[in-house]
């Protein structure tokens, strides 16, 4: 069973967040169980490009990895070469799974591997849900999607991450929803799930900074929490959108209750460990990879409806969802903040080997090739 796995990025672009790592431990999961993998992506970095070899495979982590060079520095990702490339070699696959939507490298890899017949999966990743509909260039997506969109996704099978994104996508007429979640790289065990031990009400943020994780209902909130707390901000993003924030904190006078810390990796865990609460008001989320990280070291998560991974929390205890609004968001602070002490430590001392079962990284694997094969087979 071989697999091409097309990305407009892939790492070390860690640029784009959640979704280059959690292609790139699919990717790397696979090949551990034997199954040939071939990444097809561009040199994208943001605006920048990546410093790699390109239109040469190269092993990326035991991944075999080709770049292909792009001709737009934007978010279309347009790479002639690569999808020459994908024309050549469609047919020499079983199945051809593209990461993401609205891109050019994902739209056309699709149109032609259809044209060859080759089974498609499109893991979408949060950019078909209404908010990435109704976001951004609206008018231009909405012609893209009636003209070539929607006729190409009805012949292809969806890989969703939660039920959130599969109510998004079900209105697509798809093949074929399977509902498996991301791999998430977890810390190594320990034994002492110590509590953080400060006056000061410790609140994380951890995630790539844009505008639709809600940062800006965010600082509105704290804006009239009373506890004590401080909250640091791991994460990069648009300079100019960061210099807005930075504004607004302070507009609403939390800029001194702020850390900029920047963009966080070796040492995330160990970071997540010191806080309270992880902190995540997303307008739209389809998973949340920094969420079951924080989980994963015990620290208890707030999210929004918003975050595709709310259901799991409410379901299984792990935390609170609130709703967009800033009054929701700092009703939930103060109320954990002042009341929730015994729940934020039992969070601590269970959840652990629970996100530790749940996102096993064996079982996942088998729930990816079983969606492989289910899908070859038809």
């Amino acid at each position: 069973m071989k697999v091409l796995q097309v990305s407009a990025a892939y790492k070390p672009a860690y640029i784009y967040g959640g979704p280059t790592m959690s292609v790139a431990m699919l990717c790397e999961q696979l090949v551990k169980t034997g199954c040939p993998v071939h990444v097809y992506t561009t040199t994208a970095n943001g605006v920048n490009e990546l410093d790699i070899l390109a239109d040469e495979p190269v092993n990326i982590d035991g991944v075999t990895v080709t770049y292909f060079k792009r001709i737009t520095k934007d978010h279309t990702h347009f790479s002639p070469a690569l999808l020459k490339t994908v024309w050549k070699t469609a047919k020499e696959y079983d199945a051809v799974h593209i990461h993401a939507w609205w891109n050019l490298v994902s739209v056309f890899s699709c149109l032609i591997a259809l044209w060859h017949k080759v089974p498609v999966i499109v893991s979408a990743r949060g950019t078909l849900s209404p908010y990435s509909f109704n976001n951004k260039n609206r008018g231009i997506k909405s012609v893209i999607h009636s003209i070539l969109g929607k006729p190409l996704l009805k012949r292809c099978h969806f890989h969703v991450t939660s039920n959130r994104e599969s109510e998004a996508v079900n209105t697509f007429g798809a093949k074929s929803i399977i509902n498996i979640p991301n791999f998430v790289k977890l810390p190594a065990p320990r034994q002492s799930t110590e509590k953080p031990v400060s006056e000061t009400f410790k609140l994380i943020f951890f995630s790539r900074i844009e505008e639709k994780k809600g940062l800006d209902i965010l600082f509105r909130a704290l804006s009239t929490v009373k506890v004590s707390f401080h909250l640091t901000i791991a994460g990069t993003g648009n300079e100019d959108y960061i210099d807005h924030l930075k504004l607004l904190a302070i507009t609403y006078n939390i800029q001194h209750k702020i850390t900029w810390a920047g963009f966080v990796n070796e040492t995330k865990f160990e970071l997540l460990r010191q806080h309270h609460l992880f902190v995540l008001p997303s307008y739209d989320e389809n998973f949340g990879n920094a969420v079951i990280e924080s989980l994963s070291v015990g620290t208890a998560v707030l999210v929004s409806e918003g975050v595709g991974l709310a259901g799991y929390i409410r379901k299984n205890n792990f935390g609170w969802v609130c709703q967009h609004d800033p009054q929701s968001i700092s009703d939930a602070i103060e109320n954990i903040a002042q009341h929730e002490q015994n729940r934020l430590q039992q969070i601590r001392s269970t959840t652990p080997t629970a996100i530790r079962c749940d996102f096993d990284e064996d079982g996942l694997t088998k729930q990816y090739l079983d969606m492989y094969q289910q899908i070859i087979s038809i």
